[in-house]
């Protein structure tokens, strides 16, 4: 009888994110929806085609009271910016966007905290913009 012949597995090196050189930024765009309801906090790539996290205030906390509460928002914006970092994206452009239309055009109580939480966590912050 012959032998029976095994392969062993190749190992292989698999990155997340561009590869970029030392000191160089890549950016996503951070839309942070912030109603009196919810804060949503979703990160896309630069053409905002591709998701890459989408984190709400309402995952973080048991109490639906406290969905749009700025602890709430602080909390989902540091998981956010954990998951980009794993990513390899290294800094944002904020896009602010409140309920709007025929309501109110005011940002919620989280949008500010989201915000601080982004910045503190170290995330280069880009450009603001407001959508509403």
């Amino acid at each position: 009888m012959s032998r029976r012949k095994t392969r062993e597995p190749k190992e292989e090196n698999v990155t997340l994110g561009p590869t970029v050189r030392e000191g160089e930024f890549v950016f996503g765009v951070a839309h942070i929806f912030a109603s009196f309801n919810d804060t949503f906090i979703h990160v896309t790539d630069l053409s905002g085609r591709e998701t890459l996290v989408r984190i709400t205030g309402g995952m973080k906390v048991k109490a639906d009271r406290d969905e749009s509460s700025p602890y709430a928002a602080m909390l989902a914006a540091q998981d956010v910016a954990q998951r980009c970092k794993e990513l390899g994206i290294t800094a944002l452009h904020i896009k602010l966007r409140a309920t709007g239309g025929n309501k109110t055009k005011t940002p919620g109580p989280g949008a500010q905290s989201a915000l601080r939480a982004l910045a503190r966590s170290g995330m280069k912050i880009g450009r603001i913009g407001k959508k509403s």
